[in-house]
């Protein structure tokens, strides 16, 4: 197969391949950061610390993990189905990749925000804050360098479920490799697929990375947190001097 042959083909599979990771990053975003957030926050010692609750989502996110992604694309076709009215496409595959994503992503962002320093979040509620304004103040700003770190990996993850969508009709790079590849003996067009996949997910890493050290510099967690538990730390010396006083 000569490349102006191959160049269609391969820019159609590039297409479904970024709509398919495209919409389920986003869903997969949407759908892990609030669930992320609660296994924190409903946790022992939490700020709304509920066993029952914290169980249950633990129990549906780690089904959600444990489950092989061919496996769960055959377990929800009827739902697929349901949604997109077909099981083959990029458009169905868009389903199981983002429920696929959604547990996958959720414990990335419990792991953030767990590293997230409790001294912060103790001095604003010593402020007044309430629940939400620790989320939206503390918990998300001071982990969001690891954040973006989650959701380029979950991005790559995802570009590989993609691939493997492709093996039963999902379209995309996975699907092309696939029937032109391996059904038809075309070892060079198969390779063309495999680098693009390895530069694709070589850039998007660098992307991250280079995201993620960048809202580091800028603050992260080694900028407010310094300067809060100086404030701390003052407060006991200024009132020591109003007793010598």
């Amino acid at each position: 197969m000569t490349w102006s042959e191959m160049q269609p083909l391969l820019e159609q599979a590039c297409r479904e391949t970024l709509i398919m990771v495209g919409w389920s990053t986003l869903i997969a975003v949407v759908g892990g950061l609030p669930l992320g957030i609660l296994l924190v926050l409903t946790d022992k010692g939490g700020l709304l610390q509920n066993t029952v609750v914290n169980k249950v989502i633990g129990q549906i996110v780690n089904i959600g993990r444990s489950l092989p992604f061919i496996i769960l694309m055959v377990a929800l076709m009827n739902f697929t189905r349901w949604v997109t009215g077909t099981t083959i496409g990029s458009e169905a595959a868009i389903v199981p990749l983002a429920i696929g994503g959604i547990p996958f992503f959720a414990r990335l962002v419990e792991t953030a925000v767990r590293e997230v320093d409790g001294g912060l979040v103790e001095a604003v509620q010593a402020m007044g804050g309430n629940t939400w304004t620790v989320v939206r103040k503390v918990l998300v700003p001071e982990a969001l360098p690891s954040l973006i770190a989650s959701t380029t990996t979950t991005v790559i993850a995802l570009i590989g479920y993609s691939a493997m969508a492709g093996t039963v009709g999902g379209g995309g790079l996975g699907d092309l490799a696939v029937r032109y590849g391996y059904n038809r003996f075309e070892s060079g067009l198969m390779w063309v697929t495999v680098a693009i996949l390895a530069v694709a997910i070589s850039l998007i890493q660098f992307a991250g990375d280079a995201a993620a050290r960048a809202l580091h510099r800028r603050g992260g967690r080694s900028g407010v947190a310094p300067r809060l538990r100086l404030l701390k730390a003052e407060e006991p010396a200024a009132a020591d001097v109003s007793k010598v006083a």
